[in-house]
């Protein structure tokens, strides 16, 4: 089903006027995008962006969409990068991570406990200012979920996350974290992680990532879901659906007393059970004040975890698994990881907060009985 998208802003950083104008020579390369509200907007950014005409000119396809940065680089997979828009602002009155205005993106906040192995109980006025954060995480997740549909670049979906999150009174917490250029991650087919939106359509059989995090009066919030787009192969739909059961299964054992290291035998086992895979290079985190902290949550079996779970420690799982080998490589944008053989990958996440008895996931969607929204598409 086709969806709405919000109304277009014009492209100049610190305008957000109503878009009425589209680049003509955008139009001719087949670049998205690149809405302005005025001929004064459009010539103010234009040192800017005309590099986009640049790239799209100096390396496009036989198709004419697509444009490639990193000349002699092996892509193990179909996909490819499409031209970045603008970096977009964020108003002044919206309380900042000490990362946001730092010019590497480096929060000296995590810096100062680096190394350290103590995880952070929260006092309940803290656990109650997460439960806040990450039910704001979980509806942006949910505008998100609406907004993907065939055709619709992962920019706009970008666009749609900033808008919403801003009006939350949300900081989108990737945005200019060690310099990550966007307000949301999407991750598309063999993309584990960490893919930057840009000006890709969506296409028909795609699936996606999407990973949300939010800052909101201090804390951060944290919760991601693969979404279909359109038909997807039955294999896709299994990938995905196992994967989601990878993480709740995970969930299952969240209690006072289990050691964080065991969290990934029970994600692997059930893994490979249905012929997947798990990656190894990026774990789940705590997550409160800072945005990663300890402990560390790997999600592959027999690691070396530290730390037993105790009521008031939040944190996140979020496996991400495979269709083929678990091991990955990076793109030159030093973010967008992917499969090393190309082939599909999934990622499901929640931000949990370990409870006297269990855990309770702060980030559980609030209708369709909390079930992701793949589900919904299921047959």
């Amino acid at each position: 089903m086709s969806v709405v998208i919000a109304a277009r802003v014009c492209e100049t950083p610190g305008c957000g006027g109503a878009a009425k104008l589209q680049c003509p020579t955008c139009i001719k390369l087949g670049i998205p995008g690149s809405y302005f509200c005025s001929q004064d907007c459009f010539k103010g950014s234009w040192g800017e962006h005309k590099k986009l005409h640049k790239l799209a000119k100096g390396s496009s396809t036989d198709d004419g969409t697509q444009y490639n940065p990193w000349p002699g680089f092996r892509f193990t997979g179909n996909l490819r990068p499409y031209p970045l828009s603008a970096t977009r602002s964020v108003p002044d009155n919206i309380m900042r991570p000490d990362y946001a205005n730092h010019p590497t993106g480096v929060s000296e906040s995590e810096k100062q406990i680096r190394g350290t192995t103590n995880i952070q109980v929260l006092s309940d006025e803290d656990q109650e200012a997460m439960r806040v954060v990450c039910k704001l995480t979980r509806e942006i997740l949910d505008v998100a979920a609406e907004a993907t549909s065939v055709g619709v670049t992962t920019d706009e979906i970008d666009q749609v996350v900033h808008e919403a999150t801003i009006d939350r009174d949300c900081y989108p917490s990737p945005l200019n974290y060690f310099e990550f250029p966007k307000s949301c991650c999407t991750s598309i087919n063999e993309v584990i992680c960490h893919g930057i939106p840009d000006a890709r359509p969506l296409q028909d059989g795609d699936i996606m990532n999407v990973d949300i995090s939010a800052y909101h009066r201090g804390f951060h919030g944290d919760a991601n879901e693969t979404f279909f787009v359109g038909n997807v192969s039955e294999n896709a739909k299994k990938l995905v659906k196992t994967t989601y059961e990878c993480l709740m299964l995970a969930i299952d054992e969240v209690k006072p007393g289990v050691r964080y290291r065991e969290i990934g035998n029970v994600i692997q086992k059930h893994a490979q059970a249905n012929g997947f895979s798990v990656v190894r290079s990026y774990c789940g985190h705590g997550i409160h004040r800072l945005f990663h902290t300890t402990p560390s949550v790997p999600h592959y079996g027999k690691n070396k975890a530290i730390g037993i779970m105790k009521p008031g420690q939040i944190f996140t799982i979020e496996p991400m698994i495979n269709e083929g080998v678990w091991r990955d490589e990076l793109w030159p944008d030093n973010w967008t990881a992917v499969t090393q053989d190309g082939k599909l990958s999934a990622q499901f996440e929640h931000t949990l907060l370990v409870t006297e008895t269990g855990c309770e996931i702060l980030t559980r969607r609030r209708d369709n009985n909390g079930l992701p929204h793949f589900m919904d598409h299921m047959t």
